[in-house]
């Protein structure tokens, strides 16, 4: 009985991938009066697309912008197929109420289990609500523990969320100096990104010694 579902679950995901931009719209919360004819067909986020919504942190605008047409396919792609990119999207709709019924701790559960499939974005963004308190108790060393593996992995996003907390005086000074090592030794895409970064390791190299600043800011970290 479970693999007849299991195969009917995913002829129904194959029926979604192939089907004509116009059976990809969705059902939202407007009134049906209020929304207009002629929809411009949208197709489904490539991978590509939804890393750069989610560092220029404009995915829900796309979903509303698209007018909510894709509600079943990001549904489908976090509930069934388990896609961290997608899990990472629905939690963000589930959390703030785009397009569907607003449920928080449906929304905080995707995103830990986009993160426990590592993904790096989901990480951060867990992250920044322990860091700030938003929809979970704050807790900035769990925001800690959340951000370290995404660092290690080489997230720049991670990285410097990781030296901010450090500079606010969490987590465990000893690794202040592989975490200041990281940031300090990464690329900058933009400008911008750099002077932030920059910002927030002067504040880091003020609560670390001389000594561990200089190892730090080597190519390559060597142990005491």
């Amino acid at each position: 009985m479970a693999r007849l579902v299991c195969v009917m679950l995913l002829a129904w995901l194959s029926t979604l991938a192939h089907a004509e931009p116009e059976t990809a719209k969705a059902v939202d919360n407007k009134p049906t009066e209020n929304r207009s004819e002629g929809l411009k067909a949208v197709n489904i986020y490539s991978q590509e697309q939804l890393i750069k919504m989610i560092r220029d942190k404009s995915y829900l605008t796309r979903v509303t912008g698209d007018d909510c047409q894709l509600v079943q396919d990001i549904e489908a792609r976090a509930e069934v197929l388990k896609q961290p990119l997608y899990q990472y999207l629905w939690a963000e709709m589930l959390n703030y109420g785009i397009c569907v019924k607003a449920n928080p701790p449906r929304g905080i559960s995707m995103l830990r289990d986009a993160a426990e499939q590592g993904s790096a974005e989901a990480m951060v963004r867990i992250a920044e609500y322990y860091h700030d308190g938003k929809f979970v108790i704050q807790d900035k060393e769990r925001a800690v523990q959340y951000t370290l593996p995404a660092a290690a992995s080489g997230d720049l996003p991670a990285r410097m969320m990781l030296v901010r907390l450090f500079g606010e005086g969490y987590g465990s000074p000893r690794d202040y100096e592989m975490g200041y090592h990281w940031l300090y030794n990464d690329v900058f895409s933009d400008e911008a990104t750099k002077q932030e970064a920059l910002k927030l390791l002067m504040v880091l190299e003020a609560k670390m010694p001389a000594s561990a600043v200089e190892r730090a800011k080597q190519a390559h970290l060597r142990s005491r």
